[in-house]
């Protein structure tokens, strides 16, 4: 509790931990940001794209781990997932705890992810905290103070890491979705990228919330990018308050594009036919926001998400 985030650097974190000497790889580290994951923003983001791309084309590269905090993790492991087309692995791993703490997390999350990205078969953009491998697609943060913080919800894990050895329960993580370096490189140099915000239903909720959001002119006075997509995390299984539902087709008719999330933390939406708005495929509002931006920024090359 109260401590400051992103104080110390990859470096110091690798040379803290006698164990990783023992690892049989040659470990490389580079510091591509130093923040708190709160304050996660697209330019972190396309710099860590073009960092991830660059190592993963490297032919004497194994496998990439990545430090990153709890916060935001499960965005960015996800956003990952879809752009980086590798059957190479990218593991994620975070601390709950602070690194100067008696009972630090952090070091034994790091030698789990690594013992993960040295394992040969290993494979696909995955999270791994507290001896718990999770799916990018399936990962959430779940609680704001527990050592165990993360759940793949309804997917379940994609295994363990228990003394060094890895014990796989479901299948490595796969992307179906095969992007070319053009795109890529697309999405890590664009200036603006498409602006998505995401709503909730709930009790006496208001349509004029959402009318405020999308009308240009409240952009246009605020020095920001109009909105072009909403995502809503709605209750139940997809169901939405009356008061929004007008205020939402309003949107869409005017171009805005309206994908539906379920609030409920596990379990996604049943695909409902005749639908008037486009439900998230089981992705968690925050995964559906980002997903939804790379649909924007290119529907043509992102047909299916």
């Amino acid at each position: 509790m109260g401590y400051t985030s992103a104080v110390r650097s990859v470096g110091t974190l690798l040379t803290s931990v006698p164990e990783f000497a023992q690892l049989p790889c040659d470990l490389y580290a580079e510091q591509v940001a130093q923040i708190d994951s709160k304050d996660m923003d697209t330019e972190i983001w396309q710099l860590l794209i073009l960092r991830c791309t660059y190592w993963l084309a490297q032919a004497d590269v194994q496998g990439l781990v990545i430090t990153h905090g709890t916060d935001t993790l499960e965005e960015t492991a996800y956003l990952l997932h879809v752009v980086l087309s590798s059957t190479k692995p990218v593991v994620l791993t975070c601390a709950m705890r602070p690194a100067n703490a008696m009972d630090a997390d952090g070091p034994q999350n790091l030698i789990d992810a690594l013992t993960v990205a040295t394992y040969p078969e290993a494979q696909g953009v995955m999270v791994v905290c507290a001896g718990k491998i999770h799916s990018a697609k399936a990962v959430q943060k779940v609680h704001p103070t527990r050592l165990d913080a993360f759940s793949s919800g309804d997917a379940d894990v994609v295994g363990h890491v228990q003394d060094g050895h890895v014990y796989l329960k479901g299948s490595w993580p796969e992307n179906q979705l095969k992007y070319s370096q053009e795109f890529i490189q697309k999405i890590a140099r664009m200036t603006v990228w498409p602006r998505v915000e995401i709503v909730l239903s709930y009790a006496a909720a208001q349509g004029a919330t959402i009318n405020a959001l999308v009308a240009s002119d409240v952009a246009q006075r605020f020095g920001s990018p109009v909105v072009q997509g909403l995502v809503v995390a709605a209750t139940g299984n997809g169901t939405l308050h009356h008061s929004l539902v007008p205020a939402l087709l309003g949107a869409q008719a005017s171009g805005v594009r309206v994908v539906i999330a379920s609030r409920c933390l596990a379990g996604g939406i049943s695909e409902k036919q005749g639908g008037i708005f486009q439900d998230s495929q089981g992705l968690s509002p925050v995964k559906a926001r980002v997903a939804l931006i790379l649909r924007l920024m290119d529907a043509v090359n992102l047909a299916r998400i």
